[in-house]
């Protein structure tokens, strides 16, 4: 059984499937999807893009040759900052309990001062910028100061140590790094010019850093910054459809981790359809996503400004004091869209406690869930412990497309353990191994077969295009395979089982195994590691094999040792759960790390091709760690 929204819940969905006559959601999907031209036409016009379409909505064929309005000019920001000067555009709250907020005519004059102080800096349009950043109002205000003015803007969150930062922006090459002195997370401060001297070594491009903070370490501070450009207008320079305006990262198997250039436009095209058909996100709303600057989800939440919605920024642990924080912020906000990760709601529900009796969430209408599977047990939970009312939306999608594959449907009923139904404009089932569909309740590949805006305009240093054929479309030509297990259900939603390739997911974030592997096997006791994501416990988690150099152990010491360099190094996101020592790693016959042969035993599943491996009799020890350990 599911349960129904109450009475004009999803309006602007509502709304589109009675202007088109279309019997259901799926029917207005199915003419979303034949009806490309027309369809992102609409949401252009329908949800009050700002700028020129020009006479072209669409043209071109294929992922990688069709091109979303090709003659048109814009700036996301004239969107993003459309809203009534007067209305609160964004509230920031810190671990501390600090709360800060700004007007849409304060946020405009904030991002105007950025802009001028980034062209006296030499920035010019297509120049790339960054952010190691906490999730502040600063964050938000250095991006759309340099969006207004045709830059590139990457960020990362401050628990990402400096080869985290370096294995990032090293390949972004920012000119202007922007950052924080310093933070606070689970009631203990954190000092991030400590590592400020190590992170500007590795980016030799950087001339300018802007701390922002009372010491800026004979850097620059934010107010000194822009003191001489306040009181400038903001002047957002018109842009075409396919000009760069993000830079997001997403970590394969081997390398460093890739970086994804994103279409400004394009993103704000495809966050407005999923914000306001899917997630019920429109004006005057309140809406928060637990996120860091190092998710997609704060790109996501920061698009809500072109809802003419409130966004709420929350930067700290979001269990401290108590675990019922996020819930405490979502009542004295009021807010109406409440984002979680799936891992989260699990931790609340194992705690035993039961937010709605501790704050009044009556007025939250959407609760979203991502980063992970959320599971039935996790629909349940809210449903019953957090609000009975509000539209629970699991949705799934990924750092490469900023955006949602799978969303919620505010018009239709929830069904535990499901995803409601495909995005607006994707044309996105599962295939079979063979390329079939596969049929409902059979486990494949989440694949997408229409082109969409938000597809990345290409990776940092793929001037031929072939690591991002070879990412999306070598699994099913002319299909963009996004590497997730799924299946569809007779509702017409779909259940996600998690990541397909070997690339893992630390709470949301997708981590890849080559920056594990050099940060561990820098310790003279490690001769190779190999990690793998495993199911367990209604999630995944990561665990990380070791082999250990001759004479050496895998003891409790060498285990904590690992630990933390791995999270000194990189960030607390590449520390794995369980860290065991394997008598062998298997290998490819050229000698590489056979990472998706391990995922598959582990997880139980048949292992995909063992033909390549030159010792394949090693996985009989990973299936027998296997069954002793899920």
């Amino acid at each position: 059984m599911g349960d129904a929204r109450g009475p004009g819940a999803g309006s602007e969905l509502a709304g589109l499937i009675a202007r088109h006559g279309a019997r259901d959601y799926a029917d207005l999907h199915r003419w979303s999807v034949e009806r490309p031209a027309q369809f992102w036409r609409e949401v252009w016009d329908d949800l009050g893009v700002v700028g020129d379409p020009g006479d072209v909505n669409v043209e071109g064929d294929g992922f990688l040759g069709t091109r979303f309005f090709p003659r048109a000019r814009l700036n996301i920001v004239d969107t993003l900052l459309a809203g009534d000067p007067a209305s609160t555009a964004v509230v920031g709250i810190d671990e501390d309990g600090r709360r800060r907020e700004l007007t849409v005519t304060q946020l405009r004059e904030e991002a105007a001062a950025v802009a001028a102080a980034l062209r006296a800096a030499g920035v010019e349009a297509g120049d790339r910028v960054a952010a190691w950043t906490p999730n502040t109002i600063e964050a938000a205000v250095f991006a759309l100061g340099a969006l207004s003015m045709g830059a590139v803007v990457s960020t990362a969150s401050p628990d990402f140590g400096p080869v985290g930062v370096v294995d990032r922006f090293g390949q972004v090459e920012p000119t202007v790094l922007m950052l924080a002195s310093g933070y606070a997370y689970g009631g203990r401060p954190i000092d991030c010019l400590d590592r400020l001297p190590e992170i500007l070594a590795g980016l030799p491009t950087v001339a300018t850093a802007v701390v922002v903070g009372d010491d800026a370490a004979g850097h620059v501070t934010w107010e000194d910054w822009l003191a001489p450009h306040r009181g400038r207008a903001l002047e957002p320079v018109p842009l075409p459809f396919a000009h760069p305006g993000f830079i997001l990262f997403s970590s394969g198997t081997t390398g460093r981790p890739k970086c994804i250039v994103h279409s400004a436009a394009g993103v704000l095209l495809k966050v407005l359809s999923e914000q306001a058909f899917h997630l019920d996100i429109g004006p005057g709303d309140r809406a928060m996503y637990f996120t860091t600057c190092g998710w997609m989800m704060w790109n996501w939440l920061l698009h809500g400004l072109g809802r003419r919605a409130t966004i709420v920024l929350y930067d700290g642990n979001p269990g401290y004091p108590t675990l019922d924080r996020l819930f405490a912020i979502a009542a004295s906000e009021q807010l109406t869209f409440l984002g979680l990760s799936a891992k989260f709601i699990d931790t609340v529900r194992k705690s035993g406690m039961r937010p709605a009796e501790l704050h009044d969430l009556t007025g939250v209408r959407t609760i979203a869930s991502t980063g992970s599977p959320l599971s039935p047990a996790g629909y349940d939970f809210v449903r019953e412990a957090v609000s009975s009312s509000a539209h629970l939306a699991s949705i799934s999608g990924g750092t490469d497309i900023c955006g949602c594959f799978v969303a919620g449907v505010p018009t239709q009923p929830v069904h535990r353990g499901e995803i409601q139904g495909p995005v607006l404009g994707l044309d996105v089932t599962v295939l079979a191994d063979d390329g079939t569909e596969a049929g409902v309740g059979e486990v494949g590949e989440l694949v997408c077969r229409t082109p969409f805006p938000s597809v990345p305009l290409g990776f940092v240093g793929d001037d031929d295009g072939s690591r991002l054929r070879s990412a999306y479309f070598e699994r099913f030509p002319g299909v963009w395979a996004h590497g997730d297990f799924a299946e569809r259900t007779a509702s017409g939603g779909f259940v996600i089982h998690g990541r397909s390739d070997a690339t893992l997911n630390a709470n949301g974030v997708r981590i890849g195994t080559a920056e594990i592997y050099r940060i561990v096997e820098g310790l003279e006791e490690i001769e190779e590691a190999l990690a793998v994501g495993q199911a367990w416990d209604g999630d995944s988690r990561v665990v990380l094999f070791v082999t250990t150099a001759p004479g050496a152990k895998l003891d409790d010491d060498l285990v904590a040792r690992i630990r933390q360099a791995l999270r000194a190094q990189a960030s607390p996101r590449h520390v794995p759960a369980l860290i065991v020592a394997a008598p062998e790693l298997p290998r490819t016959r050229s000698n590489k790390l056979a990472e998706l042969a391990v995922a598959d035993t582990v997880n139980g599943r048949a292992v995909r091709d063992t033909s390549a491996l030159a010792n394949a009799s090693s996985l009989e020890w990973f299936a027998n760690w296997a069954t002793e350990n899920s």
